[in-house]
C-alpha cells in the first residue's frame, strides 16, 4: 500500500521496525525542503512575507492535528520534541503540583520508560495494575487496581511490547466517576488508527510524529482546556512571553503559545501537517485493518516453526513479539540483517516487563501500511533456514 512513496524501499530493504519509527514518504522531504529553501524565517517573529507564511504553515499544522484527534479547541494542541517531552511536561508541568503526599498513580509493567521514569522522578507513590495472563490490561485489573488515594491513571493506549489495546474508553469512563484523572501515552496508537479524543474523553494525550510517517523531533501533547490552565511550562524564554521587567515581574502567552519556547521544529512541524494530510487520505481504518490483517498472517505463518516462541499472539495490534528457542534476540536480529530484514531486539525501552514475561530480550516486530505478505514470507523464510545456527556463529 503505497509504497511507490517511500525512496527508501527501492534499497530492497525489509522494515518491521515500525515500533520504533517509522520511514518517510517522499512528500516529508519535499515539504521540509521547500520550507528552508523557499521561506526559511522563524516562527511568530516577523512582520513580513516569508515570516508570515511560516506563521500560517506552522499554525495550519495545529489546525490539521485538531481535526485528526476531534480535539474540541485548536488551543488543546502543545508542540513538543515528541512524546517522551510530552509525557514529561505533563508529569512535571502538571501532576508534580496536582499530586500530594498520600496520594497513588496507576501504571503498568508493561509501560515505556517515557511513562515510567518522569513518575519515579516526581517521587509519586506508584502502583501497578496487574496484568492478566496474556499479558493484556483489564477493566476489572484496574477497578481493583484503584484504592481512595488513586488520582491518576498513566497508561499506553497500546503497549510497545506486548501490543494489548487496552480499553481507554471503558478505562477513563470508571476513573471519572472516582474523579481520577487519566494519561494515554499514544505512540503506539494515534499513528495506527483513529482516536477522537473527545468521545474517549481524553485528559491527557502524548504522541510522535515520527512513529507516523513525521519528522523526528516533533510531538504533540493534547490536553483539555481547563487542565492546561492549571499546567506550568518547563521551558521559560522567548515567544511565551507577553512582558518582564527589571523587577522581575513578568505576563506570559496563553496556551498552547506558553508552552513553546523559543525557536521550534519550524520545518517539522510544517511537513508534520502534510503527513496528517496524507495519512487521512490513506484513511486510519484503512491503515489499521491492513496491520492486523498482516499480523495474523504472520502469525499464521511463524506456527509452522517449531522453535519460534510468541509472547503476544492475543493482542489486537500489528506489534509481533518473539523469541527462536536457543538464540539470543540481538543474534537473532543481526542475522536477518544478513537478508535485509529489520526488526527490534531488547528489552524495548520496557524493562520492567521481564518480571511478567521472565525474560528481558525479546524481537519485535511492527508493521505499518507499506509492508506486504510477501515481505512476511521472506522473514519466514530466513527463520526456516535449516543453517540459521551455524549462519549465526559465523
Amino acid at each position: 500500500m503505497n509504497r511507490e512513496d517511500f525512496e527508501i524501499l527501492n534499497q530492497n530493504l525489509i522494515y518491521f521496525d515500525n515500533g520504533a519509527t517509522t520511514l518517510k514518504p517522499r512528500i516529508l522531504g519535499e515539504t521540509i525542503s521547500e520550507y528552508y529553501n523557499e521561506y526559511s524565517a522563524n516562527a511568530h517573529r516577523g512582520d513580513y512575507d516569508i515570516s508570515l507564511k511560516v506563521d500560517a504553515m506552522y499554525e495550519n499544522t495545529r489546525d490539521l492535528v485538531r481535526d485528526f484527534l476531534n480535539a474540541k479547541d485548536r488551543k488543546e494542541i502543545i508542540f513538543t520534541s515528541g512524546a517522551t517531552a510530552s509525557l514529561n511536561q505533563i508529569v512535571f508541568g502538571f501532576f508534580r503540583f496536582y499530586l500530594k503526599e498520600d496520594d497513588e498513580v496507576l501504571l503498568t509493567k508493561s509501560e515505556h520508560a517515557s511513562n515510567l521514569l518522569p513518575w519515579f522522578e516526581i517521587g509519586a507513590n506508584v502502583s501497578y495494575i496487574p496484568l492478566d495472563e496474556h499479558y493484556k490490561v483489564t477493566l476489572q485489573a484496574v477497578k481493583d487496581a484503584i484504592t481512595p488515594h488513586t488520582k491518576v491513571i498513566s497508561i499506553a493506549h497500546i503497549s510497545n511490547v506486548i501490543g494489548d489495546e487496552r480499553d481507554i474508553a471503558s478505562i477513563i469512563a470508571y476513573a471519572h466517576q472516582k474523579n481520577i484523572l487519566v494519561v494515554i501515552d499514544g505512540a503506539q496508537s494515534v499513528p495506527h488508527q483513529k482516536i477522537d479524543v473527545q468521545a474517549l474523553d481524553i485528559d491527557f494525550l502524548a504522541f510522535s510524529a515520527h512513529k507516523m510517517c513525521g519528522p523526528t523531533g516533533v510531538g504533540v501533547l493534547y490536553a483539555k482546556k481547563d487542565l492546561l490552565a492549571q499546567m506550568k511550562p518547563m521551558n521559560y524564554g522567548g515567544g511565551m512571553n507577553v512582558s518582564f521587567k527589571t523587577d522581575g515581574t513578568r505576563i506570559y502567552q496563553e496556551p498552547p503559545t506558553l508552552f513553546e519556547a523559543g525557536t521550534p521544529n519550524i520545518a517539522g512541524v510544517i511537513g508534520f501537517g502534510k503527513i496528517i494530510e496524507y495519512l487521512t487520505s490513506i484513511g486510519m481504518d484503512t491503515i489499521q485493518k491492513h496491520e492486523r490483517m498482516l499480523k495474523q498472517y504472520c502469525l499464521e505463518q511463524m506456527k509452522t516453526i517449531p522453535n519460534i516462541i510468541v509472547y503476544n499472539e492475543e493482542s489486537e495490534s500489528g506489534i509481533l513479539t518473539f523469541n527462536m528457542k536457543d538464540i539470543f534476540s540481538q543474534d537473532l536480529a543481526i542475522y536477518l540483517n544478513k537478508y535485509n530484514i529489520c526488526v527490534r531486539a531488547g528489552s524495548h525501552c520496557a524493562k520492567i516487563l521481564n518480571d511478567e514475561l521472565k525474560i528481558k530480550n525479546t524481537c519485535r516486530i511492527s508493521f505499518y501500511f507499506y509492508n506486504t505478505k510477501e515481505e512476511i514470507d521472506q522473514l519466514i523464510k530466513a527463520l526456516k533456514n535449516p543453517n540459521i545456527q551455524r549462519e549465526i556463529l559465523i
